[in-house]
């Protein structure tokens, strides 16, 4: 009898046992899981930090553009001037983060 009862107190700790490791690996999945989602974030994070980064230069570009007293036909040349410089800039920011 006294070894029936240990045998069954011994399967009942290997069931324990298998239920903790099980718990263990599900828990190790969740946080490489997290892990990858939280690098992800943190790209998606820079990126869109650069895409304000950039839409500011823009616009104290513009501010400066529209504060300059020259008058109309080099006030348009002007502008596309900084248009162009604002759109190679952006290629080049483009490059960078790649």
């Amino acid at each position: 009898m006294p070894s029936e009862k240990l045998y069954r107190e011994f399967q009942n700790l290997e069931r324990k046992i298998q239920l903790v490791l099980n718990e263990n690996k599900r828990l190790k999945d969740e946080l490489n899981h997290a892990k990858d989602e939280n690098g992800n974030l943190k790209e998606k994070m820079k990126t869109h930090e650069s895409s304000l980064s950039n839409f500011q230069n823009q616009m104290n570009i513009n501010k400066l553009a529209n504060n300059m007293v020259v008058s109309e036909g080099d006030s348009v040349k002007l502008k596309e001037t900084i248009e162009g410089y604002i759109k190679e800039i952006d290629k080049c920011i483009a490059h960078l983060a790649e």
